[in-house]
C-alpha cells in the first residue's frame, strides 16, 4: 500500500513522462525524494525517468527532458508514477495502457499526477478507487469515466493508488507519505526546507474560495454565482436564482453589474460556454452532447454562443474541417 513501510530501501520510484506533462508537478513529487535522503542522512529514496520508448519528452514548457529507459527499463517492484498534462487524451499509448495494466496486476503502487489519472482510469485501474485529478480537466474526467470515483480534493491515496491533482499538490501528497513511512518530524523537515509550510490535507479544495476569483465577498451574489456553478447542464431562469436568494429580478441584474460588471444571464453563459470548451478539449463527446451538457438545448443556438465568445465554432476548436461538420 502506498505509504506504508518499503520492503526495499532505497526505495524505488518510477516516473513515467507523457508528452506535454506538466514540469511543477513533476518537480513537486521528486524534490520532496531528494531532500528526506539529504536530512536524514540515509538513501530512502531513488528514482528514475521513463518514456514509453526510451527517447527524451518534451513538457508542455518545451523543456526537452532526458529519461533512463523505456517502459522495460522499470525496476519490478517500483513505485510507478504517471507524469501527463496538456491534451492527455491525445497522448494515450496502447502500450503505456497495456503496461500498466500487466505492472497493476504484479500488485504495484501506481499513481499519478495531474492528469495522469485519466491514463490510469483510461486502463481500468481506478475502478473502485477514489482518486483526483486538475479542476479543469474534472468536468471531462467525469463524463468520459462517470463510475470512477473523483473527488476533486489536492490528492488521494486509496490502498495501492495514488493522485494527485497537479501543481504544488504532489507535494503534499508525497510529504504525507513521507510523514506515514519515516516519521512526521522528517516531513516537516522536508516542508520547511522548501518553505512550504503546513501540509495540506487532502480533502482541501484545489481552487480559489468564490469570494477570491470574482473579486467580491457580497453574500447573496457568492450564493447565487454558486448555484450557478452546481447547474450548469439545467440552469436555472434569473427569476427563480433571485427568488431563492430574497432578491427581485432587478436587484439581481444591480447585484451582477455592480460587482462582476454582466448580467446574470450573461455571467451564467459564460460559465456553461468555459464548461463546454473544457469538454470538447478534454473528451471526445460529439458536438450535440457537448451541448447538451452545458445546458444548451439547440446545437445551432450553443454553435452560435459559442463562436460569439471564442470566435470559433465548436467544431473548429476540435480541428474538425468544415466539409466534416455534417457528419461530426
Amino acid at each position: 500500500m502506498f505509504g506504508d513501510k518499503p520492503k526495499d530501501v532505497p526505495q524505488p520510484f518510477a516516473l513515467i513522462l507523457v508528452p506535454e506533462f506538466t514540469m511543477m508537478p513533476v518537480t513537486s513529487a521528486i524534490e520532496p525524494l531528494r531532500l528526506a535522503n539529504r536530512m536524514s542522512e540515509k538513501a530512502l529514496y531513488r528514482w528514475t525517468m521513463h518514456s514509453v520508448d526510451g527517447q527524451p519528452v518534451a513538457a508542455s514548457n518545451n523543456i526537452l527532458t532526458m529519461v533512463n529507459g523505456d517502459l522495460d527499463a522499470i525496476p519490478p517492484h517500483a513505485t510507478i508514477i504517471v507524469c501527463a498534462g496538456l491534451n492527455v487524451q491525445h497522448h494515450s499509448d496502447k502500450r503505456l495502457i497495456s503496461w500498466l495494466r500487466k505492472t497493476a496486476r504484479r500488485g504495484n503502487d501506481i499513481g499519478a499526477v495531474c492528469t495522469g489519472a485519466h491514463l490510469l482510469a483510461e486502463a481500468g485501474i481506478l475502478d473502485d478507487y477514489k482518486c483526483t485529478i486538475h479542476w479543469e480537466n474534472l468536468p471531462g474526467f467525469s463524463e468520459a469515466f462517470p463510475e470512477i470515483n473523483a473527488t476533486g480534493g489536492l490528492f488521494e491515496i486509496d490502498r495501492d493508488r495514488f493522485t494527485s491533482a497537479g501543481g504544488t499538490t504532489a507535494l503534499d501528497m508525497m510529504l504525507t507519505m513521507i510523514a506515514s513511512q519515516h516519521g512526521p518530524d522528517l516531513a516537516s523537515g522536508v516542508a520547511e526546507a522548501v518553505l512550504h509550510s503546513p501540509i495540506r490535507h487532502h480533502s482541501e479544495h484545489q481552487r480559489m474560495s468564490l469570494p477570491a476569483r470574482i473579486g467580491a465577498r457580497h453574500p447573496k451574489l457568492v450564493g447565487i454565482i454558486e448555484k450557478m456553478e452546481e447547474n450548469l447542464e439545467e440552469p436555472l431562469s434569473p427569476s427563480l436564482l433571485a427568488k431563492q436568494a430574497g432578491l427581485s429580478t432587478r436587484q439581481l441584474e444591480r447585484l451582477f453589474r455592480r460587482y462582476v460588471d454582466r448580467s446574470p444571464k450573461r455571467y451564467y453563459l459564460e460559465l456553461r460556454l468555459k464548461k463546454a470548451r473544457s469538454l470538447l478539449l478534454q473528451t471526445d463527446m460529439s458536438v450535440i452532447n457537448v451541448a447538451l451538457a452545458s445546458g444548451f438545448s439547440s446545437p445551432s443556438h450553443f454553435s452560435k454562443c459559442y463562436r460569439a465568445f471564442y470566435g470559433r465554432t465548436p467544431y473548429r476548436e476540435r480541428g474538425i474541417p468544415v466539409i466534416q461538420q455534417a457528419v461530426a
